[in-house]
């Protein structure tokens, strides 16, 4: 029987055991005022205990909670980053497609599940409002689900009905949700979008990564006509593409008419242009990253963002001067769904440089989040690099092309003197 208590009242040490693991749903996904709660009542659990935490927007977990709790993610993106430079977060490096299953089954498993709801409608059914995606199968796999019903989170329409038989315990609150980091796009971010821009064609399906760039990225993309969305994440942009008629899901060949989205990642627009609203559907990451699925949709673009390429087209998502800023993620789950899928495009962005260091380099600095063998289109400010079918060094002259001016030398010697143009070495 499901137990309803009031916040104040919620004791985590009834529910989460020595050992246990405990997750919840991801950046406005976090409930909150359960996660606060289980941080400070950390040592009344006994003994050490663990959570895996996605992009976190709160100021919930802190290095000095690791005295008890050991923090795991896939991602060392927004907040996260404090866990990854005190040393205290432990990353699993999965494509986001494999995460679901990881984390309801095996060494991950999920054993203590808080939920962020939304109250339910005039059928009794509750929402798991701003974020589905791996938290759809750990309703039915993990031991205890826990849920915050915020009357405060959007409503929104998706595959895994909710009831109150699903939690054994409810707590009601009412709180705003936290707004995505705000950030600024620039000349060189509005650069790209205008080259990608141009390899699109109408009616094509867009995933799009999230941050500044794929933002920006998305914008650009209002002269356009019938566009679909099948993505990870939504933010704002998409509302405003659906609001001016730019997104209609018109052409889909699967979901038609329907915008397909695991999580919302944006501010307080996305959210109430998401409730009850039956155009946008959320769907578990086994659907929403599945490349046999994104397969069926004709002309499926994926945009995604990266921290540096190398000249034969090697890409890292995950880490610089060794720190550890991104994710594995689902980058490569969504290349690989768009080189299956009929006139499909996989594309890269990212800036010619940071600062003054080029992120066109001769060797990659970090983890190969992608392999050359998936790569495709690499998009900077100075253009677009096609590296399909492409040789080695046919690849270097490509990408040497869309590096920054200022690099261009010193990259080519790079490549000569590595031998380059005859063999490269993958890191893995």
């Amino acid at each position: 029987m499901t137990r309803r208590v009031h916040a104040d009242a919620f004791d985590a040490a009834q529910w989460v055991r020595p050992g246990d693991t405990v997750a919840w749903g991801q950046c406005a996904a976090e409930p909150v005022t359960l996660t606060r709660a289980l941080m400070a009542q950390r040592h009344a659990i006994g003994q050490r205990f663990a959570v895996f935490a996605g992009a976190t927007w709160t100021d919930t977990l802190q290095p000095a909670f690791a005295d008890a709790v050991d923090f795991r993610s896939y991602c060392g993106t927004a907040n996260n980053r404090h866990l990854s430079e005190a040393g205290v977060l432990d990353i699993l490096p999965l494509h986001y497609s494999a995460l679901e299953h990881a984390l309801a089954d095996g060494p991950a498993r999920v054993d203590v599940l808080f939920l962020q709801v939304a109250p339910p409608d005039e059928h009794g059914r509750y929402s798991l409002s701003v974020s589905h995606e791996y938290l759809v199968p750990l309703v039915d796999t993990a031991r205890v689900v826990i849920a915050e019903v915020n009357d405060q989170a959007p409503w929104t329409y998706g595959a895994r009905p909710l009831d109150a038989d699903d939690f054994d315990v409810i707590v009601e609150t009412s709180r705003p949700l936290p707004d995505a980091p705000r950030t600024k796009a620039g000349p060189v971010e509005r650069a790209i979008a205008g080259h990608v821009a141009a390899l699109l064609d109408d009616g094509a399906t867009i995933q799009c990564g999230i941050g500044a760039l794929p933002e920006t990225v998305l914008a650009g993309l209002a002269v356009h006509r019938d566009l679909g969305i099948h993505s990870g994440a939504i933010g704002d942009t998409v509302a405003d593409l659906m609001q001016r008629g730019v997104v209609t899901n018109a052409r889909k060949t699967i979901d038609r008419g329907v915008t397909i989205a695991g999580t919302m990642m944006g501010s307080s627009v996305i959210h109430r242009f998401a409730h009850r609203n039956a155009s946008i559907a959320f769907r578990a990451t086994g659907y929403t990253h599945d490349p046999a699925v994104l397969a069926q949709i004709d002309q499926f673009v994926a945009i995604n963002a990266a921290i540096e390429v190398d000249l034969t087209g090697q890409i890292n998502a995950e880490s610089a001067g060794g720190r550890y800023l991104g994710a594995v993620g689902g980058a490569l789950d969504f290349m690989r769904g768009a080189r299956r899928s009929r006139g499909g495009l996989p594309i890269v962005v990212l800036p010619s440089r940071a600062g003054t260091k080029s992120r066109i380099v001769a060797r990659i600095d970090g983890p190969v989040s992608t392999p050359r063998s998936d790569t495709a289109i690499v998009v900077t400010e100075y253009g677009a690099a096609d590296l399909r079918g492409l040789t080695v060094s046919k690849r270097i002259e490509a990408l040497l092309a869309i590096a920054h001016p200022d690099d261009r030398d010193d990259l080519a010697r790079a490549a000569e003197g590595a031998a380059l143009r005859q063999t490269h070495k993958e890191i893995s």
